[in-house]
C-alpha cells in the first residue's frame, strides 16, 4: 500500500503523446489498487513545491501539482525516498487550495 509523501518511480505517459516514460513523482493517495501520483520535474523553472537534494530528490526539482496522474501499481517501479511531514502538509494544503479555488 502506498501512502502521501512517497517519491517513486513510474511510468508514466505524457499527455502531449503516447510515450510511455519512468519519471519520479510524488503519491497523493491509493484506493482499490490505483494509485494518484503528482509529477515531478528538474526543470525548476516550474511553477510547483520545490523539492530540494536535501530531502532526497537526486537533484533540485519540482512537484507539479498541476500534472496528476493515476496508475496502477504495475507502473510503480520502485520508491525511491520519503517526504517530511512539513513538506507533506504543505501538498496537501496546496492541493486543498487548488480545489477550493475552483468551486
Amino acid at each position: 500500500m502506498h501512502r502521501l509523501g512517497e517519491v517513486v518511480l513510474a511510468q508514466v505517459q505524457f499527455t502531449d503523446t503516447f510515450e510511455i516514460k519512468e519519471r519520479p513523482a510524488v503519491v497523493l493517495f491509493e484506493e482499490f489498487g490505483n494509485i494518484v501520483i503528482a509529477g515531478i520535474t528538474s526543470n525548476t523553472k516550474m511553477k510547483g513545491i520545490a523539492l530540494t537534494k536535501e530531502e532526497g530528490a537526486v537533484k533540485d526539482s519540482v512537484i507539479k501539482l498541476n500534472y496528476i496522474f493515476t496508475i496502477s501499481e504495475a507502473m510503480v517501479k520502485k520508491i525511491l525516498f520519503l517526504l517530511p511531514p512539513a513538506k507533506k502538509k504543505l501538498i496537501v494544503s496546496e492541493l486543498m487550495g487548488k480545489l477550493q479555488m475552483n468551486q
